[in-house]
């Protein structure tokens, strides 16, 4: 039944290998069960409520990608989205938020017809084949960048904005976990990252800086009080027209970026590089973008912690089945999942972004007219802390190089507005 369903040989995969790609996306992203309710209540919003929405928006999102995209996808509320939800819209801007979920709302069914017209798709096939290579290696580099500020190995600096961090107890078990994760991949182990993970937050344990949890079970708290309480009427203002683009530039970009990124570390893209079953995906994203803002979520999409479970192995929906069912168990079993510490999940992030930064092989960056929008893109996203951002960058870049040195038919129709996207979104 899971070889019809899932088509696991034809993927060249296993049931063993998927369900280790589950629980190491699942490890990596479980931190937005505790970071997005933190973010999230500053508007006003009942916390409880909010861990119990942030678990179910991610079984949803992620069952989905399973039995409609048969992709390994993690989806959850969109770091960096929750955020202008909270400092842009409702403390900002002073709106409710029951007002903001409605403009999340509109935002979706903006997508969802975009992508009935299959426009996001004829966005992504526009798309140079160097940048979205460089867009892979841009995404890891991201992805290392938080690792490595996640176990403290890098820290803020007044004077130079970041240097190395003190070696405390924690940070050298950040580093041990990279150790055993690279050993383990080098040998290639399946499931090397997990086994680094677990190590290293049991070291955590022997040595008193991982805590064991006072419970093992507890009930999700009720999520009543934000549940379908959001304002569409409300959200249908011209003085949030702004808002809701915003809001759609950049999930456009940030998902379209990871799901390039996890396409093409999967190897589904044909001859020409275009990324096949990216529609299912696409659809994916927006059907959960519209079910979490229902549900009283922000923007949910596809995390680039999904990338951690590619690399362990997983290729099929069967891996966003475990990620999904984790999501829905750890409603039970909070406590349980919130003992594995930044630093233990940090050296899993660490070695994707390994993994992704090596595709720049592929590319000739003797030609500068490639070196510069790959560099723009690539520096860009970790040194702005944003995906979207990168991308905005490295698309500009490169139509200019191109229309300035007289390229004019590399620069697509289709790009050009993509260019203008990009300018909206870097002034927004």
């Amino acid at each position: 039944m899971l070889e019809k369903l899932f088509k696991l040989s034809e993927r060249d995969t296993s049931v063993k290998q998927e369900v280790l790609g589950g629980i190491t996306t699942f490890m990596t992203m479980s931190y937005i069960i505790f970071v997005n309710p933190a973010i999230m209540s500053d508007t006003g919003m009942d916390k409880g409520a909010l861990i119990t929405i942030t678990c179910l928006s991610a079984a949803i999102g992620s069952l989905i990608a399973a039995f409609w995209a048969n992709a390994p996808l993690g989806l959850a509320p969109g770091m960096g989205l929750n955020a202008f939800f909270t400092y842009t819209l409702v403390i900002g801007k002073g709106i409710p938020w029951e007002t903001a979920l409605g403009v999340v709302f509109i935002s979706g069914l903006f997508f969802l017809v975009m992508s009935i017209g299959g426009i996001r798709e004829k966005i992504a096939q526009a798309i140079p084949v160097e940048l979205k290579i460089a867009s892979t290696a841009g995404i890891g580099l991201f992805i290392a960048f938080i690792g490595l500020k996640s176990m403290g190995l890098i820290v803020a600096n007044p004077a130079t904005f970041v240097s190395l961090g003190e070696f405390t107890p924690t940070v050298v078990l950040g580093v041990i976990g990279i150790v055993i994760s690279a050993l383990l991949e080098m040998r290639g182990v399946k499931g090397g990252m997990l086994a680094g993970m677990v190590a290293t937050t049991v070291l955590g344990m022997l040595i008193g800086v991982v805590e064991l949890p006072t419970t093992i079970m507890s009930m999700p708290p009720s999520i009543a009080p934000i549940a379908f309480k959001l304002d569409v009427l409300g959200a249908l203002k011209f003085s949030l027209i702004g808002p809701i683009f915003s809001f759609m530039f950049v999930d456009l970009f940030d998902s379209l970026g990871t799901l390039i990124a996890c396409a093409k570390e999967m190897g589904m893209e044909d001859e020409d590089g275009n990324i096949l079953s990216l529609g299912r995906m696409i659809h994916t994203d927006v059907a959960s973008t519209i079910v979490g803002s229902l549900l009283g979520s922000s923007t949910v999409t596809t995390l680039s912690e999904t990338t951690a479970g590619i690399a362990a192995g997983a290729r099929t929906g069967l891996a966003s089945v475990v990620i999904g069912g984790l999501f829905l168990l750890s409603l039970l079993f909070t406590p349980i999942v919130g003992i594995v510490p930044a630093y233990a999940t940090a050296p899993a992030l660490i070695i994707v972004g390994i993994y992704m930064f090596k595709n720049l092989k592929d590319l000739d960056l003797h030609d500068f007219k490639t070196a510069l929008p790959v560099f723009a893109t690539v520096i860009m996203m970790p040194l702005t802390y944003s995906i979207s951002t990168g991308l905005s960058f490295g698309f500009l870049s490169f139509i200019v190089v191109h229309a300035g040195s007289g390229e004019h038919k590399k620069v697509s129709p289709v790009l050009w507005g993509i260019g203008a996207l990009s300018m909206v979104n870097l002034i927004v």
